[in-house]
């Protein structure tokens, strides 16, 4: 059969338009078929995720290669994270990023512990000259891992633009068998005004979801009057994997009218925060659950909306009917759908609902500050997305910030006085934040000037001053004094510590610095003899650790090698 001429030009040109970015351009960073853990955009603490997560099969060690020709332009190495983290920039303008590395390739390796040596850090960023690594196409660069703030063995991968802009990696061609529909688990309903009612209430509420034969979904009727919007939760499964992941886009229509649409192709880490108001963040804090807003909320600087017909809104009149569907997909085009039908009908016995009234009252576009016994609480401009009333007491050193639900979008300062604490006692001092629902302290990041304690924060909850006088505690891990240990690859130590954390740590091979890996997930320190630091028979080992309030313990243990 014959194409005509004008279709030929058209189909390449629609899908160039539609997808502008390179094809087989970018490579499989890994030689093995790509399933994920986690997609581009899902949706996680404080922030979107800005790459794919690929299985590794549960292991570690697999090779990692070069998605296309370049040079090194970064490297990243730390304790949480990414963990050890290489950056490669490409002719195109584009970088790939790949984290959670348990070991980089030999000769970027070798830069890279030259470097650390030489500052005598673990921790340390790079940023090699152009021509130092360059790497081809299918080149290994590193191997997979579990480093950093990693769930499990995977490679983290990323494809940015020149702008640093992370891209969803499946816009380039790398993608993972995909027939599975996206899940629909939650359907709420928000009245936006104060007169605004949905089924006889001015309180958002769960609206009951109704599976259809054909996997879509349905609900009962709803009677509604007023500005209205509409928030789900979804997630999306491939093929080979059962891991909740995120969806690609969500579409709703208002009587078959397009009237909101968010894509999540790519983003900007500068709005990244912003996920805390397209999420509703009280919902999640309380809940845990994501239900993402169909809606733009005010102080919602994210960039991933189109197609929005009154920022996704609908005002509903009352004597009308209406209907509206929500449509998810996946990157393959995988759809699920929920259709709901929307009576407008004005009632007189409504519930209404109240905030809570505080004597305390907070701005968004004003700066507060609060103060009580020996507290003071600064909330800057434009700290919060929206005004509301807050709960501020203080009692025996504890104070009290509620209720939660409400998302920062910037640090606020709280301060302690601690002028009554003994000297002694002061150093040993810091703020920790009381956390789940035992309320256990966690430290929160303190700095001491004289008689006062301060941190930054962006969580409202509950803060108290806490004390920790216990040092750190090391034990060795594989070896014991005065040992000998030839045929050992590794000397390891465990470190922890009961209340504040580590802060610092430092060891020496008969007084030469080493470098130790710190794994914080298992508390273990790990030095390679591959190092060689030391080539002597008999070896002093000594490390000394420091927590977050300056308590420190050394260990010291001789050990030999032929």
């Amino acid at each position: 059969m014959r194409i005509p001429v004008f279709l030929f030009f058209f189909i390449p040109l629609t899908l160039f338009s539609q997808n502008p970015y390179p094809q087989d351009y970018f490579g499989n960073p890994l030689d093995i078929p790509i399933v994920l853990a986690g997609t581009f955009a899902e949706l996680r603490f404080n922030h979107f995720h800005s790459g794919m997560d690929i299985k590794t099969q549960h292991r570690e060690g697999l090779n990692v290669l070069a998605s296309a020709d370049g040079f090194v332009s970064r490297i990243k190495i730390s304790p949480f994270g990414y963990g050890k983290a290489l950056y490669i920039t490409h002719p195109n303008g584009y970088t790939t990023v790949y984290a959670h590395l348990s070991k980089l390739a030999p000769k970027i390796e070798a830069y890279l512990k030259e470097q650390q040596y030489e500052k005598e850090s673990y921790t340390i960023e790079l940023f090699p000259p152009i021509k130092a690594l360059v790497v081809k196409k299918g080149e290994l660069v590193a191997y997979s891992g579990n480093t950093g703030s990693s769930a499990g063995p995977h490679l983290h991968f990323e494809i940015r633009d020149k702008n640093e802009h992370p891209i969803n990696p499946m816009l380039f061609g790398i993608n993972t068998k995909d027939t599975t529909r996206p899940l629909i688990n939650a359907l709420y309903a928000f009245p936006i005004d104060e007169d605004a009612q949905i089924n006889k209430s001015n309180k958002k509420q769960q609206i009951r979801l109704i599976k259809q034969p054909d996997g879509n979904f349905t609900t009962e009727s709803i009677e509604a009057v007023g500005k209205i919007g509409f928030g789900i939760e979804t997630i999306d499964r491939q093929d080979l994997a059962n891991n909740k992941n995120g969806v690609y886009n969500i579409q709703t229509l208002f009587n078959g009218n397009p009237n909101f649409e968010i894509d999540f192709r790519t983003f900007s880490f500068d709005e990244t925060n912003d996920i805390n108001r397209l999420i509703d963040y009280d919902i999640y804090k309380n809940e845990k659950d994501k239900i993402q807003k169909l809606f733009i909320d005010t102080n919602n600087g994210l960039s991933l909306y189109k197609n929005t017909l009154d920022n996704g809104y609908l005002t509903i009149s009352d004597s009308t009917s209406a209907v509206y569907k929500i449509k998810v997909s996946d990157f393959r085009g995988n759809e699920t759908s929920v259709t709901v039908s929307i009576d407008g009908k004005f009632n007189t016995d409504v519930l209404k609902t109240s905030p809570e009234v505080t004597p305390y009252y907070i701005y968004e576009n004003q700066a507060a500050t609060l103060s009580e016994e020996n507290v003071t609480v600064n909330f800057y401009k434009n700290t919060f997305y929206e005004d509301f009333y807050i709960d501020f007491k203080v009692s025996n050193d504890t104070l009290q910030l509620l209720p939660i639900g409400h998302a920062a979008r910037k640090n606020f300062n709280i301060t302690f006085d601690i002028s009554k604490y003994n000297e002694a006692d002061k150093d040993k001092l810091f703020i920790a934040e009381l956390v789940g629902y035992k309320k256990w302290p966690s430290y929160s990041s303190t700095k001491r000037t004289e008689n006062t304690l301060s941190t930054f924060t962006k969580s409202l909850g509950y803060y108290t001053i806490a004390s920790d006088t216990t040092a750190p505690k090391i034990t060795a891990v594989n070896f014991k004094d005065e040992q000998w240990i030839s045929n050992a690859k590794t000397l390891k130590v465990k470190i922890t510590d009961d209340l504040s954390g580590i802060s610092d740590y430092r060891a020496t091979i008969n007084g030469k610095w080493i470098l130790m890996e710190y794994e914080y997930k298992t508390n273990t320190l790990t030095y390679n003899f591959d190092d060689q630091i030391s080539t002597e028979p008999h070896n002093d080992f000594k490390i000394i650790v420091t927590d977050n309030v300056g308590n420190s313990s050394t260990f010291e243990a001789r050990f030999h090698r032929k």
